[in-house]
Formats: structure tokens, C-alpha cells, sequence
């Protein structure tokens, strides 16, 4: 009966987080669109997934405090209203605008405020539910950035053969109805409160406890070691392991979402049987062998499947880190969530940028720097080593 009353709550919260999907992987599949359509250059086109992450940062740092002040609700539907406005201002604004790149930057930090929202309150909103199985919920819940992914990557390559890449702008709004459809959900859902007022614990006593340095640590890890695979999965495919751009891209970007999403549901339908620890624990064993496998193999079909088989090791390590964190610290309140996006962001952009700067020392082999990344899941299995008996 209380999975039921809150039916729309988690389906407002998987749908925030296909909305931030949405914003994550639609301007990059338009990169060369952009740099065709208004002479925008390469160097300036990386920018614009920095200024999203950036974006992302700086909402996780600041959120906390507002969250707390005026309430998830207004927080949560800001999100999505940002999320669509700014999908809807990429269509737009870049046309308005004397010089296009402007248009589409301000675009990007427009959704990218919405996208930082969702990463922040929706993991807790759907904490502060009495789920019985809140760890699977969890993960399943974070399995639909996976599916959101997938959905963007397909869907939008179809249209674009279908209806050409000219009308990109069409698509652009009709990716901002996932948002707006999401506004109502939220506007008209239950949304329970994480800790009772005046209960949670402080910015100040969160940074005196120890094992919160652990979760943010454990955060860093899961978030490098999800992203370090993932940014670069189509560019090691193809220049590594020597097939072609539609195969890397599929093999790569695509079968790595596809093996994180089955993970992620997998254990949200039957994370009740699997203690979480030792799963994410073989998960971190597992992401190493597949850095290891994708690193030495000299047989392109065995470097694919070290690609896509790492998607599923790192499935868990993200929701499982806040998990973890919330179960061991169940007053650690919007700011410990926050804090963790923060750590989670910051791994995701210290990762690749790792297994990049390393590459390029080697002599641009990409193998050299994937090899790298293997220190990310080694140090986050000693971490949950170092918490398993709190549990």
C-alpha cells in the first residue's frame, strides 16, 4: 500500500534522472553539427561539456543549503522547469545571438542548473520514501540514467536518419517534454522529508567525521571509475582497438550504458538477496579486470567487451557509495547528499582527464592511459573494505 502512495514519486525521480541524461549526452552528438553550422572550433566545442560539469559543480556546492531552506519541492520542480527551458533555449537561442556560441553556452548552463538539481535531491527524495528495499530503489533508480542515455544516443541517431540533422532544433524541444510531462509528476507527488528539522546534522560536524572523508573518497572513486571508461569508450574503440566510428560508438558508449543499466536494475529487483558491500566489492575487482582486459588486449573484440562488460562493474558503485553513506550516517541530511554529488562530479571530471593527460605523455596511446584508471576501483574496494562491519 505505501509502495503504491508513492508510485508518481518514483516515477517523477526515474524520469529526473532520463531528463538528466537528456541534457548530459544531446549537445555532444551535435558537436559537429555546431562546428559545420556556426564555425564554432573543436577547442571551443570541448568547452561546452566542461561548462555543463562545471555547472553541475558549483549547484552541488550550493544546494544544501537552499534545498534545506525552502524544500525539495520548489528544488526539484526547479529543476525540471530549468531542464526544459534550457533544451528549448538550444533550439533558440543560438540564432538570436551575433555570435551562436554564446547562445548555445548559456543554453547548456541553463539545463545544466537542472540537471545539478536532480543529481542532488532526487537520490534523497527517494531515500526519505519507507521503501523496505532502499538500496535496490537506489540503484534502480540510478539505472535510469543508463536507460536515459541509451534512449537519447538511439532515439536521436533514428531521427536524425529519419528527418535529417538540419532539424535538430525540433528534437531539442521534443526532448524538453520529458521535463515539462515531469513538472506535473512532481508539482503532485509525496515527498517526505530526509531527517526532521533541526535533526540533521550540520555542514561543520559532517566535515569532523571521519568516515564521511571515506564516503567522499568512496564518491571520487565511483565517479572516476564510471567516468574514466565512459568519456573516453568511443575514442579508445576506434583509435586503439581500430574499428570503425558506428562500431565504437555502439560497442562502446552504448554497450557501456546498456551493462550499467542492467546492473543497476538488477540489483534494484533483487538487491535484497546480496549484501551490498560484498557486491560492490566484487564490483570493483571486476571494473579492474575490465581496465586490465581493455588495457593489454591486442584482439579488438576482447577490448570491446572489457569496455561494455566495465559498464556493469561500475553500475553499482555510484548509488552503492550513497547507500552506504546514508545507512551509516542516517542524519547526514540534503548536505551529505550533496557533498557526495559533489565528490561524485568531481571524480567523473578528475578520471578522464587522468587517463587523457596520460595518454598524451605516452605518446597519445589510450591503452597507456585506460591502463591508468586502474587505481579507481582498487582504492574504492579498500574503502568499503574499511566500512563493511558498520554496516
Amino acid at each position: 500500500m505505501q509502495s503504491k502512495k508513492y508510485g508518481r514519486t518514483v516515477l517523477a525521480c526515474y524520469l529526473s534522472f532520463v531528463t538528466q541524461a537528456i541534457c548530459a549526452n544531446f549537445a555532444p552528438l551535435l558537436f559537429l553539427t555546431f562546428h559545420n553550422n556556426y564555425s564554432i572550433t573543436l577547442s571551443s566545442l570541448a568547452l561546452i561539456s566542461t561548462t555543463f560539469f562545471f555547472t553541475q559543480l558549483i549547484v552541488d556546492l550550493f544546494c544544501a543549503k537552499i534545498a534545506d531552506k525552502i524544500g525539495y519541492r520548489p528544488c526539484i520542480l526547479a529543476s525540471q522547469i530549468c531542464s526544459a527551458i534550457g533544451l528549448i533555449c538550444l533550439a533558440i537561442l543560438p540564432d538570436l545571438f551575433s555570435v551562436p556560441y554564446a547562445g548555445i553556452l548559456i543554453s547548456v548552463i541553463i539545463y545544466a542548473i537542472g540537471s545539478g538539481l536532480t543529481e542532488v535531491l532526487a537520490s534523497p527524495i527517494i531515500e526519505a520514501c519507507p521503501f523496505d528495499n532502499k538500496e535496490g530503489a537506489m540503484s534502480l533508480l540510478h539505472s535510469f540514467y543508463c536507460w536515459g542515455s541509451l534512449a537519447v544516443i538511439l532515439g536521436s541517431t533514428l531521427f536524425f536518419k529519419l528527418a535529417g540533422i538540419e532539424n535538430w532544433k525540433l528534437l531539442a524541444v521534443i526532448w524538453a517534454i520529458v521535463p515539462l510531462y515531469n513538472i506535473f509528476n512532481f508539482a503532485t507527488c509525496p515527498i517526505e522529508k530526509l531527517v526532521e528539522e533541526g535533526q540533521s546534522m550540520s555542514i561543520g560536524q559532517l566535515f569532523k567525521d571521519k568516515l564521511f572523508w571515506l564516503f567522499i573518497i568512496l564518491m571520487i572513486c565511483a565517479g572516476a571509475s564510471e567516468l574514466s571508461m565512459a568519456q573516453w569508450a568511443s575514442a579508445f574503440a576506434e583509435s586503439a582497438l581500430h574499428v570503425s566510428k558506428t562500431a565504437g560508438d555502439l560497442a562502446g558508449p552504448c554497450g557501456f550504458a546498456l551493462f550499467m543499466g542492467i546492473s543497476r536494475a538488477l540489483y534494484g529487483k533483487f538487491g535484497e538477496k546480496v549484501n551490498l558491500a560484498s557486491f560492490m566489492m566484487a564490483s570493483g575487482i571486476l571494473c579492474l579486470c575490465c581496465y586490465l582486459l581493455a588495457a593489454f588486449a591486442s584482439i579488438p573484440v576482447m577490448g570491446l567487451i572489457g569496455c561494455a562488460v566495465c559498464g556493469f562493474s561500475v553500475g553499482i558503485m555510484w548509488p552503492g557509495s550513497i547507500s552506504i553513506s546514508s545507512k551509516i550516517l542516517p542524519k547526514g541530511g540534503t548536505a551529505m547528499f550533496a557533498f557526495l554529488a559533489l565528490a561524485g562530479d568531481l571524480g567523473g571530471a578528475a578520471g578522464p582527464a587522468i587517463v587523457g593527460t596520460i595518454s598524451q605523455n605516452a605518446g597519445n596511446n589510450l591503452q597507456a592511459g585506460v591502463l591508468a584508471g586502474i587505481g579507481f576501483p582498487v582504492v574504492l574496494a579498500l574503502c568499503v573494505l574499511c566500512v563493511r562491519k558498520k554496516l
